[in-house]
């Protein structure tokens, strides 16, 4: 029976009704190393299950998808068409992440594998058994990477996070009092590196639910806080096409 999908992760719960099943136990994928060494598993090719033994080549890679979220594990253990859905695990037998998809010129297996983090999968398994799918907010900003020369122009010090560009009206951004040129560097605690980082934390962070974001404001630090609210699939006419007297 599927519990639920969400196609921005690519990822579904599905209950089996079936005895002597065993749960994986799941591994915090947050302390995963490269090098760390993983087993990946599934059914290349619709050959039967296999195993594949390799290491964590990278952490953390994203925009291999044109949307969605996504922070997925590289590692060089073999994943071939079949592998998708499959379980990546560590040397204790831990569940570190799901097998997801490839980067390949032939189609088969190149070396570079990728799977979704079981932080990421946990928090996306919650929201699918308590409401059959995952309910987004969002903060109403747009963002970008931070650079050397657009830090060098904005006279930020700082290396690494994610550089408002533009703030919605009336979003939870702009009753926070985010504004265009703040940069945010973490959220409740956490170091936010990057555009992608940041909408992963939205993406992840349950609707009404508070963010804390750090921020830099030409070299202050700040606190914000914003309430999330969810993020709506349809777009404002008026606003994309003012109406005209």
């Amino acid at each position: 029976k599927v519990i639920g999908a969400d196609a921005q992760t690519d990822l579904a719960v599905i209950q089996i009704h079936a005895p002597n099943l065993v749960a994986l136990p799941l591994a915090d994928s947050s302390k995963l190393r490269v090098g760390d060494f993983v087993v990946a598993v599934g059914d290349p090719f619709g050959l039967g299950q296999s195993a594949t033994s390799g290491i964590v080549s990278g952490l953390q890679r994203q925009d291999l998808r044109r949307s969605g979220v996504q922070n997925y594990i590289q590692t060089d253990a073999s994943i071939n068409p079949g592998n998708s859905g499959g379980a990546l695990v560590n040397l204790d037998g831990e569940l570190v992440g799901i097998n997801s998809m490839i980067y390949s010129p032939s189609g088969a297996s190149a070396g570079l594998g990728f799977a979704i983090p079981t932080d990421l999968a946990a928090e996306v398994m919650k929201q699918l058994i308590a409401h059959g799918k995952v309910e987004r907010g969002t903060l109403g900003v747009d963002a970008q990477d931070l650079n050397p020369r657009v830090a060098a122009a904005l006279g930020i010090k700082a290396s690494s996070g994610a550089l408002i560009t533009n703030v919605t009206p009336d979003s939870p951004a702009a009753k926070a009092g985010l504004k265009p040129g703040d940069l945010v560097t973490g959220v409740n605690g956490k170091p936010i590196t990057d555009a992608q980082d940041l909408r992963n934390t939205q993406g992840l962070a349950p609707v009404g639910s508070t963010l804390v974001l750090a921020i830099d404001r030409g070299g202050k630090p700040l606190t914000i806080d914003a309430k999330l609210t969810a993020a709506s699939t349809q777009a404002n006419g008026a606003s994309l096409d003012p109406p005209h007297p």
